[in-house]
């Protein structure tokens, strides 16, 4: 299970998601080239974006197949990531296991 939090510059944590998303065949199957931040992600290591890599990833999730993440864990990326770009000094943290 791959979680989601907000930490701020320091890394104290500000928000945690309700939801993680399962490593499965979606994930580890994306074209890097085509989703380069969620293709980047791992399920045994922590990745950190920061405010324009945010910009970046919004963008690929509307353009992602079906299936690969749950509409809860879509909606809390969203939102967590627009709270970072109308933020200062926060990171969005994917947490591996």
């Amino acid at each position: 299970m791959i979680g989601l939090q907000i930490r701020g510059e320091n890394g104290t944590i500000e928000v945690r998601a309700k939801h993680g998303v399962v490593w499965g065949p979606g994930l580890a199957g994306l074209d890097q080239s085509v989703f380069p931040m969620l293709g980047h992600l791992l399920p045994y290591a922590d990745t950190v974006f920061n405010h324009r890599q945010v910009s970046s990833l919004l963008q690929e999730v509307p353009r992602l197949p079906a299936g690969v993440l749950t509409d809860e864990f879509t909606r809390e990326l969203v939102e967590m990531g627009q709270a970072i770009l109308d933020g200062q000094g926060l990171y969005l943290w994917f947490l591996g296991d």
